[in-house]
């Protein structure tokens, strides 16, 4: 691969990532401990996440145990699971904290098959944009000693790129969206 496309294969690698952490956060009706990447809790005085403050596990399939390792931790855990976006209440005895996650309903379902649609055109938009932006670039290379020739195959190989990583997006997008809508 030229060295001129480097970076643009990155930034492109870097948005395909990016969809993939926002869908190992969104919850198929089963628990996925992923769900709580995202949540932070107050750490003396520091944004903690999670994982770093208790012991995280699935007991059962749509159950997620979080067990702290202080106990004065279990308020504070509890509290930040309350003001995210989880939609789910936390149950605690004092010790442990239970997570139990309902089954989703068939509307519940299909809503999240278009975000999930949704995500995944913002993220071949923002592919899109790295392609403009390398096109942009190698535009601004004609000023230097370069052909015509040289540029256009430059231009077709960010394109082939941009077509590869678009099609992993619709992979993606197809595969969460199956995994969603199974019941």
């Amino acid at each position: 691969m030229d060295e001129r496309l480097e970076p643009f294969h990155t930034k492109m690698q870097k948005s395909l990532n990016n969809l993939e952490e926002e869908f190992a956060s969104i919850r198929a009706g089963r628990a996925n401990p992923h769900v709580l990447d995202k949540l932070k809790v107050d750490y003396y005085g520091t944004p903690t996440p999670i994982q770093s403050v208790a012991n995280v596990s699935v007991p059962e399939p749509r159950m997620i145990q979080i067990q702290p390792w202080e106990k004065a931790m279990v308020k504070e855990i509890e509290r930040a699971i309350m003001v995210s976006d989880l939609g789910i209440n936390p149950t605690n005895d004092g010790t442990v904290i239970r997570l139990v996650f309902p089954e989703l309903t068939e509307e519940r379902r299909k809503d999240l098959a278009k975000d999930i649609k949704k995500k995944g055109e913002q993220a071949k938009v923002a592919i899109r944009n790295i392609r403009r932006d390398a096109n942009d670039s190698f535009k601004k290379l004609s000023k230097e000693d370069i052909s015509k020739d040289e540029i256009k195959g430059l231009e077709d190989e960010a394109q082939k790129m941009t077509d590869k990583y678009i099609g992993q997006v619709d992979k993606a997008v197809d595969t969460k969206t199956k995994e969603i809508l199974t019941v």
